[in-house]
C-alpha cells in the first residue's frame, strides 16, 4: 500500500477506530497514493474480496489485507522518527518488518565490528609480542576485512646485528579463520634464513602457542643460527616448567621441520654459575649482569668485556646448555674456549627429557659433539 505521508497520523487514527468497531480487513487501490478517504474497511474477508473484484478493471487494481499488519506498519512508521516532510509517499507494505530487519542488520554489523575490532587488537598484540612490532597493522586489518578463509603476510628483514655479514630473514605469517566463528587466529610463521645469495636458505616453521612457549622472531633466528633458547613451557597435563631448547639439524619431521632438543630444568644447567667462571666486567654491575643473563637466555650471541691482567678485551659469549658451559669467541668470532673435559659430554644423554612434552609441535632428539661443532661454524653474528 502506497500512502500519503502527510496523512500518516490521520490514517493510523482512523484505522485504529475502525478496528475498535470490529472491522478486520481493508481494501485499497494499489495504483494510487492512498489516504484516509481511499481505504475501505470490512468485517469479513469475503466482503473485502467481493469489493476488490467489483472495483478492479484495466485501469485500477484493488487488493485486500488483514487490518492488523496495516496497524503494525502505521505505528512503526509514526515511531520511526522519519522526517515525513521530506518524502511525499511511501510503500507502507511490510514497513514494520523492514524496519526490524534494518535494526537487526545494524546491530549485527555493530556487534561484528566490535568483535572484529577486538579480534584485530588481539592479533595485533600477538604480532607485537612475537617480535614483529606494529609494522603490519594496516595490512592485517585490510586482510581481515576481506573475510577470506585464510591469508598470509610476508616480511623480509636483514639480521646483521652490527657485524659486516648480513643474513636475510624472510618470514611468512599464517592466519586462519575459525570454522565456527568469524574470528581469525595467528597459527604459525614460516622462516627462511638465507646467509648467502643464490643459495637456498634454511627453513623452519614455528607454531604459536597462546598459553605458553611461543617463540619470538629473534629467538627463532637464534635457534636457526644453532644457538639455544631458554623458555617457560606448559606440558600436555597443564604443568609449567622451564627448559632450554635448540634445533636438531640432523633430524626433521615429515614436513621438513627440524625437531627440538630439550634440556629440561632437571638437566642441571646453571647459566649463572657457568658464566661466573669467567672474568667478565659486566658481571660486576647488577643491572648489566641481569641484562647479560636475559640476553643469553633469548639465545643471543652477546658482546662482553673480558678482563685479564688489567687489560680489557671485547669478546662474545653464548649459552651452551648441552655441555653445561658457555662458548666464548674473540672479536673476530673465532672460538677460543674448548670444552672442559670429557665429563661434560655426559650431558648428551642425561636429563634431556623428563617425561614432559615440549609444547612447540616438535620432539626431543639426541645431540653429538660433531653436531655441536657443525652448528657453531655457522655463527656469524652478535646480538643486538
Amino acid at each position: 500500500m502506497i500512502i500519503d505521508l502527510t496523512e500518516t497520523e490521520m490514517i493510523l487514527s482512523f484505522t485504529e477506530e475502525m478496528a475498535s468497531y470490529g472491522y478486520r480487513y481493508v481494501a485499497f487501490n494499489t495504483d494510487i497514493v492512498n489516504n484516509a478517504d481511499t481505504i475501505e474497511f470490512f468485517r469479513s474477508s469475503p466482503d473485502a474480496q467481493e469489493y476488490c473484484l467489483v472495483m478492479t478493471n484495466d485501469a485500477n487494481c484493488y487488493i485486500n489485507k488483514p487490518i492488523d499488519p496495516l496497524l503494525e506498519d502505521l505505528r512503526a512508521l509514526v515511531q520511526s522518527g522519519l522526517d515525513l516532510s521530506l518524502i511525499e509517499a511511501i510503500d507502507l507494505t511490510g514497513f514494520a518488518r523492514r524496519l526490524r530487519d534494518r535494526k537487526e542488520l545494524l546491530e549485527n554489523n555493530l556487534n561484528t565490528n566490535k568483535m572484529n575490532q577486538k579480534n584485530f587488537e588481539y592479533l595485533r598484540d600477538q604480532l607485537k609480542y612475537t617480535g614483529f612490532g606494529e609494522t603490519f597493522d594496516a595490512e592485517l586489518k585490510a586482510n581481515m576485512m576481506k573475510g577470506d578463509k585464510d591469508f598470509k603476510i610476508m616480511h623480509t628483514g636483514i639480521m646483521n646485528n652490527g657485524l659486516p655479514n648480513k643474513d636475510t630473514l624472510t618470514v611468512e605469517l599464517n592466519f586462519k579463520k575459525s570454522d565456527q566463528t568469524d574470528l581469525y587466529f595467528f597459527n604459525s610463521y614460516h622462516v627462511n634464513l638465507k646467509k648467502e645469495e643464490n643459495k637456498p636458505g634454511l627453513e623452519q616453521t614455528f607454531y604459536i602457542n597462546n598459553d605458553s612457549g611461543s617463540i619470538t622472531m629473534k629467538e627463532a633466528y637464534n635457534l636457526m643460527e644453532g644457538r639455544s633458547v631458554n623458555k617457560d613451557f606448559r606440558s600436555k597435563e597443564g604443568e609449567s616448567y622451564n627448559s632450554w631448547i635448540s634445533l636438531n639439524f640432523k633430524d626433521a619431521d615429515n614436513n621438513g621441520n627440524f625437531k627440538f632438543n630439550q634440556y629440561h630444568q632437571n638437566y642441571g644447567y646453571d647459566l649463572e654459575a657457568s658464566i661466573a667462571k669467567h672474568s667478565i666486567k659486566e658481571l660486576d654491575t647488577p643491572q648489566y649482569k641481569e641484562d647479560l643473563m636475559n640476553s643469553l637466555k633469548k639465545g643471543n650471541l652477546q658482546s662482553v668485556t673480558f678482563v685479564a691482567g688489567g687489560v680489557e678485551s671485547k669478546m662474545y659469549v653464548e649459552a651452551n646448555p648441552q655441555f653445561k658451559t658457555i662458548n666464548v669467541y674473540d672479536a673476530n668470532l673465532n672460538r677460543i674456549n674448548q670444552r672442559e673435559g670429557k665429563n661434560q659430554k655426559q650431558g648428551e644423554s642425561e636429563g634431556q627429557s623428563s617425561g614432559k612434552d615440549l609444547n612447540v609441535n616438535q620432539e626431543n632428539s639426541d645431540d653429538s659433539e660433531k653436531t655441536d661443532k657443525k652448528m657453531h661454524r655457522k655463527i656469524k653474528s652478535k646480538s643486538i
